[in-house]
């Protein structure tokens, strides 16, 4: 890995070197907590990343509810966004990167114990930068589904000014 790499490259890289060890999906979930506090907040835990589909759980604790005793809204928009942030992110090639414009979720029942999202963005031709829709989906432990969210990312080029301030790799 580099210092060129991607955001997703290197969440990738690091899942892949963490996640067979005994204890390695804890050890990620704690890299995650760090690198991004607020998706930290409901205590992700990532199931599978590769890229292109993200498989991650949250499960219920008291921090995490609302008044009603199921999973608070927000902690489920949380993680919708990151399983599509995840499964897009280690999608694309280096050089790119995404930002969340828009985020909208549709509400089907409780969320009470564990649930899980999965995304499985398609990207699209990127030689343009645009603003494009993909969806996570939350499920129960039945297979049931509790909501739906559409996160809309601009995905493009990382700018000039950007890349410049970048750390380039030494070549030979």
């Amino acid at each position: 890995m580099s210092a060129n790499d991607s955001p997703g490259a290197k969440l990738l890289s690091a899942w892949r070197r963490l996640s067979p060890l005994p204890g390695g999906h804890w050890l990620f979930t704690q890299l995650v907590k760090w690198m991004i506090p607020y998706t930290g907040s409901v205590s992700p835990r990532v199931e599978t990343l590769e890229p292109g589909f993200a498989r991650i759980s949250i499960t219920q604790r008291r921090r995490l509810e609302q008044h009603l005793g199921s999973i608070h809204a927000i902690a489920l928009m949380n993680v919708a966004e990151f399983a599509s942030g995840a499964a897009m992110t280690t999608a694309l090639p280096p050089g790119y990167r995404g930002i969340v414009t828009k985020m909208t979720i549709e509400y089907f029942k409780k969320a009470r114990g564990t649930v899980t999202a999965e995304s499985r963005p398609n990207l699209p031709d990127l030689t343009v930068e645009g603003e494009y829709d993909f969806i996570s989906e939350i499920t129960d432990q039945k297979g049931d589904l509790i909501a739906r969210a559409t996160v809309r990312w601009k995905l493009g080029p990382v700018p000039a000014k950007d890349a410049a301030s970048m750390p380039q790799r030494a070549t030979r």
